[in-house]
């Protein structure tokens, strides 16, 4: 896939680690991504970039010791206009906590609290315009909401963001909509009220392709990463959910395994 030079607007556009160990995070997602981690810039508070064959694929930057969050990978999605999109989420029951800010000439970003109470960012670009390059391996491939207030979290996406958005199952055991750009579909929301743990917020969720998920899962445990969900094969690939050494989760999309296709 050609690397991108716009991202339509309400997809995502950009991934970022916010982590208590930079350190360890840049060298950890080195090894089994393959990706290089470039140096912080102090000019943007320590916040550095990973990058696979020179093009950006994702961010980072410390986590404040006196925020009381938890290490996570954060999602943000594309808006032309930052204010804007602030003031909708308001209007449509969302939450602005941090409002909307330049990013020296790169852009300007925002996060938000939707409906559910998941949190999920926005960029809009300046001169950065966001990730280049996707569904390739090593790089994010799908994006993911899980939410215990499905119908009013899609609302929310749709007249925030202009989501156009497709129902893919409607039953009780598997509700799930996709966002589409034309005949693409750039996102996911399922609905996980059955089955989200107490005490687990609703959340956003980053894929990362690889070619082989077991290989990167044995790579990932080597290099001090932990597995919340073992691969599995599904009909949208071999997917599994692992955390760095942090305890922050990412997830896996791969090709099924060769005993399921034979």
């Amino acid at each position: 896939m050609p690397t991108r030079t716009s991202v339509p607007r309400g997809a995502p556009s950009w991934v970022d680690l916010m982590t208590s160990d930079p350190e360890r995070a840049r060298a950890f997602y080195s090894q089994p991504f393959g990706w290089t981690a470039e140096e912080p810039n102090e000019e943007f508070g320590g916040y550095f970039n990973f990058t696979f064959r020179g093009v950006r694929v994702g961010g980072g930057m410390k986590a404040q010791p006196d925020a009381g969050m938890p290490d996570v990978w954060s999602i943000y999605l594309a808006t032309d206009d930052a204010a804007k999109t602030a003031e909708l989420a308001t209007a449509n029951r969302g939450q602005v906590v941090v409002e909307p800010m330049p990013v020296g000439d790169l852009g300007t970003m925002a996060f938000l609290v939707d409906p559910g109470g998941a949190a999920i960012g926005m960029w809009q670009p300046g001169s950065f315009p966001g990730l280049e390059l996707i569904d390739e391996s090593s790089t994010p491939a799908w994006f993911e909401l899980l939410t215990r207030d499905y119908d009013a979290s899609l609302e929310f996406y749709r007249q925030v963001f202009g989501w156009e958005t497709q129902v893919m199952g409607d039953t009780p055991e598997f509700r799930y909509t996709v966002a589409k750009d034309g005949e693409e579909q750039v996102a996911g929301v399922m609905d996980a009220s059955g089955f989200l743990p107490a005490g687990v917020p609703a959340h956003w969720s980053v894929y990362f392709r690889t070619d082989d998920a077991d290989a990167t899962t044995a790579r990932a445990l080597e290099l001090g990463g932990s597995v919340i969900q073992p691969a599995e094969d599904t009909p949208y690939g071999r997917l599994g959910t692992l955390a760095d050494p942090m305890g922050a989760a990412f997830k896996l999309i791969g090709p099924v395994s060769e005993s399921s296709t034979a």
